[in-house]
């Protein structure tokens, strides 16, 4: 079934102009300024713009933490995304003993029958040795061209910094992205054992043990073992101000660094783990001060960040007391598993759904970035540096037709209750939102149209990989 989209703006990474788009069963078959095709179904976007489909780089969907599991899988998760204007998603695979191999298909036989929206998958390093050095090679045939290491949660998923300089000398040389959650863990461990020794269990102690010094310190010192080791480097979830300045420095040497930072680390800062339901913006890392949420809201807009994420892996906040889901009742264990103690929180927050419409409004709306900044944020750079481009992230003949039909004009009240997440908050609760995605499209199927869901799982597809580019 071929689709006309007539008389909207094309919204790109380079630049908007008025043109119609025909899609031809999954792809983007030609783009002009006027297209006739009497087969074609019209969709009418005259007034609104038609960007791709948003690329979210970092989601845990279905993660297992401290006893519980988030709260969002591969197909509530998607419908989630969807409704907010993204439609590829990339999630984690934890490595298990079995190998690197064999947690990949284990993990893709979870996701795979329930996806509603398409995914790709980075892989996990929580240890290392001979046998997973041999098993890294084989990655990139398997689709998987990006790895993750820590220096954080020791005893758990940290790995020394030799073994990351191993990791990322192996990574450069086969065509891997090396991505790293950079934390002092050490620091961590002696702080939250002297909170607890002293009887500090409130909330607001899990950001006062995970210093943002310990960030800024292990940025550089990641950087410099990507250089040691002539790899590139992606730094996730920046959210000190001295974390943008590493990545700046790097990038100025000649480092190939990159990075990403999340909307909460842009509107939320400690006073908000200070208030009586402080545990709903739990996350590691925490938020730190305002004044680094406007550090990095000057780096994204002078671009010296790459990328918009969100690090979406939600927790319900009172798992005990049950939802209504698609005509369910649900209720999984959350953030009350910690109420006495702060280390029992599951770390995590909704995000994957807000994340395009509340940064419209604060971005675009409010003048601080143009449309096309905000395409290259959301969906282009993800696509290109993660080895999705062209076939994500971009409206191009020959691109899958993923599309999101926005309307600038809508005013949304936005909340829970618009938000499609599985879960029982929503962080920007009661904003007024002006933009609003109003049609999503994968593959020129439309998932969304207004207020109508039209997904279902397993239609999303497992995206194999290529090596992505160094921006």
């Amino acid at each position: 079934m071929k689709k006309i989209i007539k008389n909207g703006t094309l919204v790109t990474a380079e630049e908007s102009a008025r043109a119609d788009l025909l899609i031809d069963g999954e792809k983007i078959a030609q783009i002009a300024p006027s297209i006739e095709c009497p087969e074609a179904e019209v969709i009418d976007a005259a007034r609104k713009l038609v960007l791709p489909g948003g690329v979210d780089p970092h989601v845990h969907l279905d993660l297992e933490m401290m006893g519980t599991v988030s709260s969002d899988d591969h197909y509530t998760g998607g419908k989630a995304a969807a409704f907010g204007g993204t439609t590829t998603v990339i999630d984690f695979v934890s490595q298990l003993r079995c190998g690197l191999e064999e947690s990949l298909r284990l993990h893709r036989a979870n996701a795979d029958k329930k996806a509603s929206i398409d995914y790709a998958s980075h892989m996990n390093i929580s240890h290392f040795d001979e046998k997973v050095a041999r098993e890294l090679l084989i990655l990139p045939e398997l689709g998987v061209t990006s790895i993750k290491v820590f220096t954080a949660y020791n005893g758990r998923l940290r790995i020394g910094d030799g073994e990351i300089f191993k990791v990322m000398r192996l990574a450069g040389k086969h065509g891997l992205l090396t991505m790293v959650h950079a934390e002092n863990g050490d620091v961590i461990d002696i702080l939250v054992q002297e909170a607890l020794n002293e009887g500090h269990t409130q909330p607001y102690w899990h950001g006062l043990t995970r210093p943002g010094w310990g960030a800024v310190e292990a940025s550089l010192r990641v950087f410099a073992l990507a250089a040691q080791a002539d790899a590139p480097v992606y730094l996730v979830h920046m959210n000190m101000a001295g974390e943008a300045d590493q990545l700046e420095y790097a990038r100025q040497k000649g480092i190939r660094a990159m990075g990403e930072t999340c909307p909460q680390y842009l509107f939320f800062s400690q006073q908000d783990l200070e208030r009586e339901d402080g545990a709903k913006w739990i996350c590691s890392p925490p938020m730190r001060s305002k004044e680094d949420n406007q550090a990095l809201w000057q780096a994204l807009i002078a671009g010296k960040i790459q990328v918009l994420s969100t690090d979406h892996c939600p927790f319900f906040y009172q798992g005990q007391n049950p939802i209504l889901y698609e005509g369910k009742e649900i209720a999984i264990p959350g953030k009350e598993l910690g109420k006495d103690d702060f280390t029992k929180i599951p770390n995590g927050l909704p995000g994957v759904g807000d994340r395009l419409p509340v940064f419209w409004t604060h971005a675009v709306h409010s003048g601080k970035i143009s449309p096309q900044r905000f395409v290259a944020l959301t969906a282009t750079n993800a696509a290109k540096i993660f080895g999705l481009y062209p076939q994500k992230g971009c409206l191009k003949v020959g691109s899958d037709a993923d599309i999101a039909i926005w309307d600038p004009d809508l005013e949304v009240s936005y909340g829970v209750a618009v938000a499609q997440h599985r879960i029982d908050y929503n962080l920007y609760e009661g904003q007024r939102l002006k933009g609003f995605p109003v049609v999503v499209m994968q593959r020129g199927n439309i998932l969304v149209d207004h207020d109508k869901w039209y997904g279902k799982p397993g239609q999303g597809r497992f995206l194999r990989r290529l090596s992505g580019e160094v921006l």
